[in-house]
C-alpha cells in the first residue's frame, strides 16, 4: 500500500462521472496541499482510450478545472494495489469492483458518498442521457465527496 495517499474514482465507462470526481478532487487537494496520487477508470471497456464526454469536459471547465488530457481506461488488478482507496461513484460499480477484487488487496473500497456525512450509501447520479445541467449535478455530487474525502485525508 503506498504511503501517499491514492484514490482511483470509478464509474461505468470512465467519460463522466469518475473523470469529473477525479477534476473535483485534484481541485481541491491542490487547494487544500494534499498531496496523492489521483486517477480514474471504469469498469466496463467501452471508452478505452476516449476522452471525457465533452459535457463533463464544458462543466468543469466552468469551475476551473481542466479533464480534457484524461483518457478512458479500465480497472485493472494493478489497480488495487496502486491505489490505497478505490472509490466507485455507484452500487453497481462497488459491486463490481468486489467481484474483481483481488484476495488480500488492503485498499479502501467505498462509495464516494460514504465519505460524505448523511449521505452513505448513495450513488452519484449518472448524467450520461440528460442534458448540460444533469452535468452540473454531478459536479456538485462529486465536490461534496472530494471535499469531504480531503478533509478526511487532512486528519489522518
Amino acid at each position: 500500500m503506498p504511503r501517499t495517499p491514492a484514490i482511483l474514482f470509478v464509474c461505468l465507462g470512465n467519460i463522466c462521472r469518475s473523470p469529473l470526481a477525479e477534476g473535483a478532487m485534484r481541485a481541491v487537494a491542490e487547494r487544500e496541499g494534499i498531496e496523492c496520487l489521483i486517477d480514474s477508470a471504469g469498469t466496463g471497456p467501452w471508452h478505452i482510450g476516449d476522452a471525457p464526454d465533452p459535457r463533463a469536459q464544458r462543466v468543469a471547465r466552468r469551475h476551473g478545472v481542466e479533464i480534457g488530457d484524461l483518457r478512458g481506461r479500465q480497472v485493472s488488478a494493478d489497480d488495487f494495489e496502486r491505489f490505497s482507496h478505490i472509490v466507485a461513484l455507484d452500487k453497481q460499480n462497488l459491486a463490481a469492483l468486489q467481484k474483481v477484487r483481488p484476495t488480500g488487496s488492503r485498499a479502501e473500497l467505498k462509495l464516494l458518498l460514504d465519505y460524505v456525512p448523511g449521505m452513505a450509501g448513495k450513488a452519484v447520479a449518472d448524467p450520461y442521457y440528460g442534458d448540460e445541467n444533469d452535468f452540473e449535478k454531478t459536479w456538485s455530487v462529486v465536490s461534496l465527496g472530494a471535499e469531504a474525502l480531503v478533509a478526511l485525508l487532512k486528519s489522518a
